[in-house]
């Protein structure tokens, strides 16, 4: 059966195909024979318990520069839409989070993917902390002391903004570093959250693995390799991706997580981790489909599709 799939996202024009997991997942809805409806955040109206968006209908192709066609600007009732996947990237922000809760509203007639609520009550770096001892040792604060006396017990560590994305704005420091103090101020002015502090993991040298879960369970995974001279593994800032096995450690983690995820409806998920220790479950805009595919892994678009089918 064709399914109407309205599609939040970052506009298609500014994607890069090559590695975009949204564009894999559009791509596999087309094929099945679903119609696609493109929007952004920003054009989201909720007016007396009613959601409606303007948007366009979206038509795929795999040409990077000429890999979209939209339709005319239509308004449209985003309850009538079968499935709704929110696609946009963070920062998780107050508009990140009030796109969610207006998402609510058109549930359960309409099935959001990942659940709105869900990802709003799961950030990426919060949520991962329900699980310590699964994590390296970690600390979410805007205490100079803690931050101080935490980088005296471990010597090296990782300061990131709490709600981040990508690889932006992840320090390495050093026991010797001498900027820790102008890092935390610099924090402080940029961000009104806490900030969240790790013991830095020699092993990310080796590589940081994605593990991609479809409805609580293992579909897929890379190594993402950092550059020789970045401390970040992101493949959106020069990390490389590598094919990989999953280790008995990996999967024991899988199995600790997978019934959250399942509890919480968070279908398609990309957990971080790094030399054993779990450092991130994210929910938002989880990313690694393309790559797995390009290593001769599972069609992971087609996974979450089978499971999205499955619910309908």
């Amino acid at each position: 059966m064709a399914l109407d799939v309205a599609v939040q996202m970052d506009h298609v024009s500014s994607i890069t195909i090559k590695g975009d997991s949204t564009f894999a997942i559009c791509l596999e809805a087309q094929r099945r024979g679903h119609r696609l409806f493109h929007y952004t955040p920003d054009r989201l109206s909720l007016r007396d318990g009613k959601v409606t968006v303007r948007g366009e209908t979206m038509e795929l192709r795999e040409e990077q520069g000429n890999h979209f066609t939209l339709g005319p600007s239509e308004k449209r009732d985003l309850g009538e839409s079968d499935v709704v996947l929110l696609r946009q990237d963070p920062p998780f922000d107050m508009a990140y989070i009030t796109s969610t809760h207006i998402l609510e509203r058109v549930q359960p007639k309409t099935l959001v993917v990942n659940d709105p609520a869900a990802v709003r009550d799961a950030p990426e770096k919060i949520f991962v902390t329900e699980f310590p001892d699964l994590m390296p040792e970690t600390l979410i604060t805007k205490d100079a002391a803690e931050v101080a006396e935490f980088r005296r017990e471990f010597g090296e560590i990782v300061m990131k903004p709490l709600y981040g994305n990508g690889g932006a704005g992840v320090f390495h420091i050093t026991r010797e570093d001498r900027n820790i103090t102008s890092f935390m101020e610099t924090f402080a002015l940029l961000f009104r959250e806490p900030f969240i502090v790790q013991r830095y993991l020699k092993d990310v040298r080796q590589g940081d693995k994605r593990i991609i879960l479809v409805d609580g369970e293992i579909a897929g995974a890379i190594n993402r390799v950092p550059a020789e001279t970045d401390a970040r593994s992101n493949m959106h800032v020069g990390g490389v991706a590598t094919a990989t096995e999953l280790t008995e450690r990996e999967r024991e983690i899988c199995a600790r997580i997978g019934p959250a995820l399942k509890k919480r409806k968070l279908l398609f998920v990309g957990i971080d981790v790094i030399g054993g220790f779990l450092t991130e479950i994210n929910v938002t805009s989880p990313t690694g489909i393309r790559e797995v595919a390009r290593f001769g892994g599972n069609d992971i678009a087609a996974m979450i599709w089978d499971a999205i089918e499955a619910r309908l």
